[in-house]
């Protein structure tokens, strides 16, 4: 699929009334933690300047501090174009690490934790008549092991393979304008078995009023597939549709790595006749599944030839620098003859999915490790990895969910009754949420219960592997 534009930061759902909040921002530390307290989101002076999406350990960010500091500030004015007036505001945050929270014009828009997983606020209401709006964001980071952390280190020094801790934003900010009457979500699922395809539509509770038509059109490179409209009765809809047509002599395309087929969606949403809302979006029809020891897609066998994904870039860390830049690695990968990779430790930018998606590279996606076990890790590992499952969903390169790598944060898993059922809850927690995909549990070591078992052996040399 190559119309969605890499630089949009959602490409499952896209919209073209947006603007893209990255570049220089007001930047503060905050190492006393004084802000709250002298309600700097009211007030803002922040002597230094950041480009966003690039955290202030890394180059790119004008900083280029690796000192941990756990409070940072940001502080940029926003103009709302004239030609979006009157319409509902979003603001969108990629990913943010750890704590954020978001002030307009002084006034409390929201709050999120994790550092990982996407989030967004309505600000609409915090908006004033004045030509340009003010946007503070506080974000509180720690050094704590029982945070999902991934391979950012816990102590000053960089040691063994882990580096450089990540503060604040690092994944691009953005502003959608929206009707009231809209669509919040649609939830992809393809059938291959079936050549259909299931949405899961989610309306605003304003888009349930008055006479709301919602209107589906499914095409193949060019050609329609299928136009389909319902009435809604509610804020939620499903609906399956039928893929076979006469779109060549097989009637319906297959995603796979040889041949990564997607197809394309147009949602609109119309109220009394006028066209509220409209968002485009796409999917791949493939099947992945497991059967007498073997790993399936499309119901033949794959062999699955993975390198081990880092996503770290010498002068932005964690943050890729661009698109190109992550089409270039893909690109890479595959002309050295690998269909796969393990993204290791890290929640990559939305992009990097799409263009798998685009050009058949699998994933193996992976929850960030935290290395401490205690009900505060609990608590916050589920909380982020259920959004991130929920999050990333729709792309299917993604092939297999990885929540746990060798024991990470589950340290005692071989006899602790609790390490264990963590896990256990994690992977019927996945499944609960998307039972398309395998769930590996503790990629590597002692697995508690998994649909792949998977052993990592380090040894360097093939004699004595």
């Amino acid at each position: 699929m190559g119309k969605i534009d890499n630089h949009f930061p959602r490409p499952q759902f896209v919209r073209e009334d947006w603007l893209n909040l990255n570049g220089e921002w007001g930047f503060a530390f905050d190492d006393e933690n004084r802000g709250l307290k002298e309600r700097w989101q009211n007030t803002p002076d922040f002597k230094q300047t950041i480009t966003v999406p690039y955290s202030y350990e890394t180059k790119e960010s004008g900083i280029n501090e690796p000192t941990f500091h756990p409070v940072v500030w940001y502080e940029r004015e926003v103009k709302i174009p004239a030609s979006q007036q009157g319409k509902d505001v979003l603001l969108h945050f990629q990913a943010s690490d750890y704590a954020t929270t978001v002030w307009i014009n002084g006034q409390y828009a929201g709050a999120h934790q994790g550092g990982n997983s996407s989030f967004s606020f309505t600000i609409t209401p915090y908006l004033t008549d004045d030509e340009t709006q003010q946007l503070v964001v506080r974000v509180e980071d720690s050094m704590s092991s029982h945070q999902p952390r991934g391979k950012q280190r816990w102590i000053d020094e960089n040691f063994g393979c882990w580096y450089v801790q990540t503060t604040g934003i690092w994944q691009t900010v953005w502003l959608e304008f929206v009707q009231e009457q809209r669509l919040e979500e649609v939830k992809v699922i393809p059938d291959f078995d079936q050549s259909s395809v299931k949405f899961h539509y989610k309306l605003t509770e304003k888009a349930v009023d008055g006479e709301i038509v919602v209107e589906t059109v499914i095409s193949f490179k060019g050609k329609e597939v299928r136009r389909v409209s319902f009435v809604p009765e509610g804020k939620t809809t499903q609906l399956t549709v039928d893929l076979a047509a006469n779109i060549h002599e097989w009637q319906v395309a297959h995603w796979t790595p040889e041949q990564p087929n997607l197809y394309d969606v147009l949602f609109v949403v119309y109220a009394n006749g006028l066209k509220v809302d409209e968002a485009r979006s796409y999917f791949g029809l493939r099947k992945i599944s497991i059967q007498d020891g073997q790993v399936l897609l499309n119901n033949r066998a794959i062999y699955q030839k993975l390198i081990l994904d880092q996503g770290y870039w010498p002068d932005t860390n964690l943050t890729a620098p661009s698109a190109a830049a992550l089409e270039e690695d893909i690109e890479a990968i595959k002309e050295m003859g690998f269909n796969g990779v393990r993204k290791h430790q890290k929640i990559e930018d939305e992009r990097f999915y799409h263009l798998c998606d685009q050009k058949g590279l699998l994933v193996w996606a992976e929850m960030p490790s935290a290395y401490s076990y205690s009900i505060d890790a609990v608590r916050m590992f589920t909380t982020e990895w259920q959004e991130i499952v929920n999050q990333l969903c729709h792309y299917p390169s993604i092939i297999t969910w990885v929540p746990f790598n060798e024991s990470w944060g589950v340290g005692a898993i071989f006899s602790n009754k609790k390490q264990q059922a963590f896990t256990e809850s994690i992977y019927y927690a996945t499944k609960a949420i998307d039972d398309t995909r395998p769930v590996i549990v503790n990629d590597g070591w002692e697995h508690t219960i998994s649909d792949i078992i998977t052993l990592h052996d380090y040894e360097e040399f093939a004699d004595a592997f």
